[in-house]
Parts: C-alpha cells; sequence; structure tokens
C-alpha cells in the first residue's frame, strides 16, 4: 500500500530532465582527469574550476553550488552512473522505459507510480474525490500528461498545462447523464470532469491560503516548484508531483570554446540548482521541509567520448540527485573510471538500475507494502534497495530507539524549545555548515520522556546551523535557520 500524503505527510517531487543529461559533464570524476580530457576535448572543463567535494573522488559543475552545499550538509545525494540494461538511445522509447519502470525489451502502457497508485485505488475514479482521498493523487505540471501516473486503466494526475494556467481554475456543472451503453460512457466522461473541476477548487483553495513565498528565479523550473511549494504549504495532501526542465539532448554547442564552464549546459545546470535552493528555502521558510524529498532522473546520459561539434551524443547511465533533509546523503557507488582510450560508441558502465531508487522510494519513504516485483510487472523480479532516506537501510531503528527530535520555533529569532523522546547518554551540539562544532548543549544523561531544554540562539548570526542529538547508537539532526 501507498502511504497518502494524507496518512505520512510526505512528499515526492520528480524533476525529470527532459533531453539526456550529461553526467560526466555534472558530477565529473577527479581520479581520471587527465583520461578524461583526452576523450572529451570539445567539453571538458578546466581542473581548477570545478566544485571539487571533501572526501570524494569527484567534483560538481561550476554552476552546481547549491547543490554542493547541500551536499555538504547531508541533505543531497549523488547516486553515480543510473541506467537500466540494454539501453535504448531513443528519447521516446527511454522515456517510456524510465516512465513505466519497464524493462527495455517490455512494453509497458502504465507508469511505475501510476500502477501503485491504481493497487492503492482501484476504484479510482469513480466517487473521488472522498473524504478519506479528497485531494488529487498525482499533480504534474506541463503540456499534457505523461505515462508516469498512468495506471492500466486510468489516469491519476491533475495536470496543470503550463504556469500561467495555474490560476485559471474554473468552477462547472455537470448535467445528470442518460442511461445505457451510450450513456456509460458519456457518464465516464463526466465523471472525469467533474472531478476535475472539484480538484480545481480544491488545489485553488490551498493555493489561496499562502500569501507569501520567498523569492523563486525566473526560469521555467523554479516557476513549477513555486507552484509545488505553494500548494504544500497551503496544506494540499497530494504524496506525488511532476516537473520539467527541457533542454538537455546537447548535441553541439554544450560548451562554450572560450570558456567551457559557461553554454547551454551550464545554463540549465545552473537553473536547476538555483530553483531547486528556492524551492528548499520556501520549503524552510513555511516549515514542511522535512516532509518533501526530492529526485531528478533523465531518460538517459551522453557518450564518454564527445563529438566534434562541441557536444555529446546519446549515452548510457548518469547520476542522479536524491535531496531533501531526510536525505541520506553522500553518495553510491563509485565516479565512473575512464581510461582514455574510449572510442566513440563508448558510454558510462551501469552500476544501479533505476528501478532499484525507484522501489527504495516507494519502501522508505511511502512506507509502501505494495509487491514490489510489480514495478517490471513480472513476479520474479526483485530490485535490491539502495539507502536514500535517513535512518532506514544503512541505521535501522528498533521501534525503543525510534524518537522524533523537534525543534520549535524554526525559523528562530533568539530562542527556541528542543524536545525528544530518549532515556540515556545523550550529546547535543550546535555545529555550523562546514561541520564545526560552536557549542555542545548538553552532555550527560537525557532523563524522562521528553527531555526538554531551551535553546539560546540570540547570540548567534543569521544564516544555517544543524542541532545534532547523539545518542549511544543513533544521531538525528535537525536544520535550524536562524533570523
Amino acid at each position: 500500500m501507498l502511504q497518502t500524503a494524507t496518512e505520512t505527510g510526505r512528499v515526492l517531487v520528480l524533476i525529470y530532465l527532459d533531453g539526456g543529461n550529461d553526467g560526466l559533464n555534472t558530477v565529473i570524476p577527479l581520479q581520471d582527469y587527465g583520461a578524461l580530457t583526452s576523450v572529451r576535448p570539445h567539453v571538458i572543463m578546466p581542473e581548477d574550476e570545478l566544485l571539487e567535494i571533501p572526501d570524494t573522488d569527484f567534483a560538481f559543475h561550476p554552476s552546481l553550488e547549491g547543490f554542493k552545499s547541500l551536499y555538504t550538509e547531508g541533505r543531497l545525494q549523488v547516486i553515480h552512473s543510473v541506467g537500466y540494461p540494454r539501453q535504448s538511445f531513443s528519447h521516446f522509447r527511454s522515456k517510456d522505459i524510465w516512465m513505466s519502470g519497464s524493462d527495455s525489451d517490455q512494453l509497458l502502457n502504465s507508469g511505475w507510480t501510476g500502477r501503485f497508485l491504481e493497487n492503492d485505488h482501484p476504484e479510482f475514479p469513480e466517487g473521488y474525490p472522498n473524504e478519506n482521498h479528497p485531494h488529487p493523487l498525482a499533480i504534474e505540471i506541463g503540456l499534457g500528461a505523461s505515462m508516469l501516473f498512468q495506471g492500466e486503466k486510468i489516469g491519476f494526475s491533475m495536470v496543470i498545462n503550463n504556469v500561467n494556467s495555474f490560476y485559471e481554475l474554473l468552477e462547472r456543472e455537470v448535467d445528470e447523464v442518460p442511461d445505457g451503453p451510450v450513456g456509460d460512457q458519456i457518464r465516464y466522461i463526466r465523471i472525469m470532469a467533474q472531478q476535475s473541476q472539484k480538484y480545481g477548487r480544491i488545489v485553488k483553495e490551498a493555493a489561496e491560503k499562502v500569501t507569501f513565498q520567498r523569492p523563486f528565479p525566473d526560469n521555467r523550473l523554479a516557476n513549477q516548484l513555486k507552484i509545488v511549494s505553494r500548494l504544500i504549504a497551503g496544506g494540499l495532501q497530494t504524496p506525488l508531483y511532476l516537473v520539467r526542465l527541457g533542454g538537455f539532448d546537447t548535441h553541439d554547442n554544450q560548451v562554450v570554446d572560450s570558456d567551457r564552464t559557461i553554454g547551454r549546459h551550464a545554463n540549465l545546470l545552473k537553473d536547476l540548482n538555483d530553483a531547486i535552493m528556492a524551492f528548499m528555502r520556501d520549503l524552510e521558510y513555511h516549515r514542511i521541509a522535512d516532509r518533501v524529498m526530492g529526485m531528478t532522473f533523465s531518460e538517459f546520459g551522453r557518450k564518454i567520448v564527445s563529438n566534434s561539434s562541441g557536444g555529446t551524443d546519446h549515452g548510457a547511465a548518469a547520476p542522479m540527485f536524491a535531496f531533501g533533509n531526510m536525505s541520506e546523503g553522500s553518495f553510491l557507488g563509485e565516479a565512473p573510471r575512464i581510461r582514455g582510450n574510449e572510442v566513440y560508441g563508448d558510454t558510462v558502465p551501469l552500476q544501479f538500475d533505476f528501478r532499484q531508487v525507484y522501489t527504495s522510494f516507494l519502501s522508505q519513504w511511502f512506507e509502501s507494502d505494495s509487491s514490489i516485483p510489480s514495478m517490471s510487472q513480472n513476479a520474479s523480479r526483485r530490485f535490491d534497495q539502495v539507502p536514500v532516506i535517513r535512518n532506514t537501510l544503512t541505521n535501522p531503528l528498533s521501534p525503543e530507539e525510534r524518537f522524533d527530535v523537534k525543534f520549535f520555533p524554526n525559523p528562530v529569532r533568539d530562542f527556541s524549545t528542543l524536545s525528544f523522546n530518549a532515556d540515556g547518554p545523550v550529546q547535543i551540539s550546535l555545529i555550523d555548515t562546514q561541520g564545526r562544532v560552536l557549542s555542545n548543549l548538553h552532555e550527560g544523561e537525557a532523563p524522562g520522556r521528553p527531555f526538554t531544554m531551551i535553546v539560546d540562539m540570540s547570540t548567534y548570526a543569521p544564516g544555517r546551523y544543524i542541532l545534532q542529538v547523539l545518542t549511544e547508537r543513533i544521531r538525528k539532526t535537525v536544520h535550524v535557520i536562524k533570523v
């Protein structure tokens, strides 16, 4: 069963990088940088311009300064070399594979999230919205519905065609329909129309509850994420969102030859970086960041060898990013190894099947107990999970150890109250974003349930801090905003 936002409060935002993002120029392997320069002479960036990530063998593109900050804070995870076996280099086919969760030789007309929603809501659309499920089950922003939220019988998403249509949701009465076979078809169409109208009213009501948002840049993705953040902050209980950023099919002019840190690809990554950073800041302002996770994906990466047009052609595996306050952080896998003698047809080898990531989010974030093998509609298939959500696979907790750390108010101006349920030795520290301990707030026994203390933030400069609660077996962190 896919737990809804009504039950868990959790939301997953899927960001589709349309066109096939060049992973080797997004997350650059440093251990083989010399070899990389020999096979990517047309697009390689100077090593001293890259954003090195401490204690790793890779760097971020210069446009991803915000991503580096999130990574340092433990709120962004890099998953290296994600794809699927027997890569299709067609945009349309590969997009369908990623949206459906199918094998490369398997044709499905439903999406991986659509099938899970259908399993959880078999009667949909009859009787929806209702008291238990009053809000849209999925929302996507863009022209037309994608396969992602398509079930085997019906689509589950509410589509906002573009950001300009967001406030143009109108109410409309639906007439009675005649009986009989023709009437059944008409009735079905009218159910969908009526449902769209009701969801439109609900979405508009949620949006109108939010009267202020933190600034967002004016780019395509940011405008979409601004809507998503507003709806979540307004109380919409939709658990799944899809937004899009196009333009990643960079066969030519991917970089500016005189300065390869700028150009088409750099602009796209800057839009991605700036939009996600604004999204995170707005979620934090509305105090909802802990229940929102995001994930980027693209239909494929690019080939290892660059072409003579200053670009890269269709490849295979590429990195994915998982971000949010509850992210496992760090990285999975290893940065791709480059020999330096690759030929045009060579692609980045697969390390993780993309359905491992999907399965992990469904299980760890939504606590789904649905049949994971239905990801590929093959009962014999199993996709091993990878740790994407903090304190799940890497540090599983017994029920006695599951304690909820609360810090309110946050953002904080002067004083906030910290509380949690735990007995025994505990250490509480205030840490800056560089990992330096600014103050040991408490060290010793934490008797009673809940343990409560007042934290004085009045002497600290405005900015971002990390409050760490460390017991003998587990660590919990709270991201604190001082205003």
